[in-house]
């Protein structure tokens, strides 16, 4: 049950079994399946947008609740049991929304509203709402023919399976090196400390995983470059037998669904509805992007080439894929006087989290209340209320799960439990989220530090909440993230480079043991540094964009190993044998055909960062709050922008942020 006592929690997960979750969501489908049953029996001569469309959002509003409170569970629960039911029920309501938006006696009812005067009288959000839900059962295929219909149906179902079945691959996919202490060189204690020690036959072995806080410190810091290629190659493989066939057929039913429908593909059918609007656009715009990029990301090569035949002294040594991080960190450290693990020693997460709170309550005018009485799914999981500074008046909940666990999530997302929205009464129902990372979990004797790169990720993952949790949209469909996909990162993204502010880090940066703050010179050297191998970074993340696009280019089989291996060359190296990313890119579930829309959106936070860096922080700040993330969908991306911009947005911030000029 919700809690509407914003000092409570929302919900009580310690409560939650695999039964309860179960009957949950089977309530939540009889409920929604009462509303539209009264919705489809309104006669034809007294519907209204009260009793045809807003019965919709209704829906909508009681899916996503359901799938916060009991589907979510699959991502976070310790319990195994518990896990595999919340999954269930994940699936099932997946299953429910999908079979709701192929409704003909629902779509018939609002097409009759939709030829009414009072919906031709429409204006604003209303007639953005009514729209969108024509919109939605077309692309459905509610105006083919009932075979037709039935098959897009179908397919759509299966996708929803496929979908759950990928990602519960990845989550519970476990895989390591076992390692004798002397492999560790180049690693500090604080990062050995934590790992786990396995007894063998051999003596005491150190367990690296492929969980994040151990995979990337190994990556980046492990002297024997032959056990960071033996780790690379194993995260290449996550869940390959399994994920591959599943990857293809569901390439497959995309394909075949575009077809129906009536588009060439699944990239002209899934972009038509973002920024972008057409593959051809996002391929011109990736195309010019890697153009750019190209440039810089050949002068990383040669300097970090360099950095790897002076630390071996072999004037023939090649610079691998599994290289370039570590050489990146040694430049940064022998050119820069950069060590990512002693910058770690500035950012313990406690006082970045205070930090980082100070900064966004600042700027957007809220508090953080901590509510000590969690009711949480863990032991390590935080919740908060927000409260608006100038009345007090309750925003929203956020909870904070920040450290790995097995079978948990193994990713930094932020979750919608509850969307906003506002109420028949004219009260607004308030929205909870939850963010869901993997920083390294402090010990008795070890605090957790964050490497800058994480502070980044944190800042970026919270700003995601703050878009979830300040929405004032009116309705469930725009309430929160719920924008263009291609330009949900974009508020986001922004806020990441207040990590590299330095009076907002001389807030908060304070070093681990001394309490001394982050000297001014080493920020300056690590901003001077920003740039190490910026270009094989954006290589490689335009790589993963054009990979996911010709995945979804036009025909049905594709042999996505084949594709992995001929479009590799765009991130800069030579294609790693007998590795599958692919069965590792969750983002090919959710973000199909749409990846490119981190790049596409980072466009956007780069330039409206640009406000803030002549403006007083706080009107700014104002501003975008009312104008971006009270919003949320109720306006196109482009015109939220255009509007907090006060003028066209421009590339010129986000190629001047990556190490180029316009």
């Amino acid at each position: 049950m919700t809690s509407p006592d914003p000092n409570l929690p929302p919900f009580d997960f310690t409560r939650a079994t695999p039964e309860s979750v179960r009957a949950g969501a089977d309530a939540a489908i009889v409920a929604v399946r009462e509303i539209l049953t009264a919705l489809v029996a309104v006669p034809a001569g007294e519907r209204t947008f009260a009793n045809s469309v807003l019965p919709l959002d209704e829906v909508r509003d009681r899916m996503q609740v359901a799938g916060g409170q009991f589907g979510f569970l699959s991502n976070v629960a310790a319990d195994a049991a518990l896990r595999d039911a919340a999954r269930e029920v994940e699936q099932a309501l997946h299953l429910e929304s999908t079979a709701i938006g192929f409704r003909e006696d629902v779509y018939l009812g609002i097409r009759a509203f939709a030829e009414t005067p009072e919906a031709r009288a429409l204006e604003g959000v209303e007639a953005r709402l009514l729209e969108r839900t024509l919109r939605d059962f077309r692309r459905n295929g509610l105006d083919l023919d009932g075979a037709a219909r039935g098959r897009v149906q179908e397919l759509r179902e299966r996708l929803v399976a496929l979908g759950v079945e990928f990602g519960r691959h990845l989550d519970e996919y476990d895989d390591a090196l076992l390692l004798r202490r002397e492999d560790l060189a180049g690693l500090p204690e604080s990062y050995i400390g934590r790992l786990a020690q396995v007894e063998t036959d051999e003596g005491t072995r150190y367990r690296v995983s492929l969980d994040y806080p151990e995979f990337f410190p190994f990556i980046e810091a492990a002297d024997d470059g032959v056990l960071r290629r033996t780790l690379f190659i194993k995260a290449e493989n996550r869940a390959v037998d399994t994920n591959v066939p599943i990857l293809e057929e569901a390439i497959a039913a995309r394909d075949e669904i575009a077809k129906l429908l009536g588009y060439p593909s699944w990239a002209h059918y899934s972009i038509e509805t973002k920024m972008a609007q057409t593959p051809e656009a996002v391929r011109a715009f990736l195309e010019d992007l890697e153009a750019r990029v190209r440039v810089k990301a050949d002068a990383d090569i040669a300097e970090l080439t360099a950095s790897k035949r002076a630390h071996l002294g072999d004037p023939e040594a090649r610079l691998e894929i599994w290289d370039w991080r570590y050489y990146q960190q040694r430049v940064m450290r022998e050119r820069y006087e950069v060590d990512g693990f002693a910058v770690a020693e500035y950012f313990p997460l406690d006082a970045t989290l205070a930090g980082m709170f100070d900064i966004y309550q600042r700027l957007v005018g809220v508090r953080f209340v901590r509510i000590e009485e969690t009711r949480a799914w863990h032991e390590d999981v935080h919740l908060y209320r927000v409260e608006d500074v100038a009345d007090g008046h309750h925003v929203g909940h956020f909870y904070l799960d920040l450290h790995p666990r097995p079978d948990k999530y193994g990713h930094a997302a932020a979750f919608t439990l509850r969307g906003g929205r506002r109420l028949p009464d004219g009260t607004y129902d308030c929205a909870v989220a939850a963010m869901v990372a993997n920083f390294t979990k402090p010990g008795p004797d070890s605090p957790s530090l964050l490497r800058h790169s994480e502070v980044e990720t944190l800042f970026h993952e919270f700003g995601h909440i703050l878009h979830e949790v300040l929405t004032r949209a009116p309705y469930s469909r725009f309430a929160g993230v719920a924008v263009e996909r291609d330009f949900v990162e974009a508020p986001s993204q922004m806020l990441e480079h207040w990590c590299w502010e330095p009076q907002v880090l001389a807030t908060f940066a304070r070093h681990v043991t001394t309490g001394a703050p982050l000297p001014a010179d080493l920020l300056a050297r690590m901003v001077a540094a920003k740039h190490v191998g910026s270009g094989l970074h954006y290589l490689r993340q335009i790589y993963y964009a054009r990979l996911d696009l010709a995945y979804h280019a036009e025909g049905r089989t594709k042999d996505t190993d084949a594709i992995a291996e001929a479009l590799h060359g765009i991130a800069g190296f030579p294609f790693p044998a007998g590795t599958h990313f692919q069965a590792g890119f969750g983002h090919l579930f959710g973000y199909d055909a749409g990846y490119y829309g981190y790049l596409w959106s980072q466009v956007f936070g780069d330039d409206m960062f640009t406000r803030f860096e002549s403006a007083d922080a706080a009107a700014v700040g104002a501003d975008y709050r009312r104008i971006i993330l009270e919003a949320g969908g109720t306006r196109d991306g482009a015109d939220l922008v255009r509007d907090f911009l006060g003028r066209d947005p421009t590339p010129a911030a986000f190629l001047r942020e990556i190490g180029l000029e316009a």
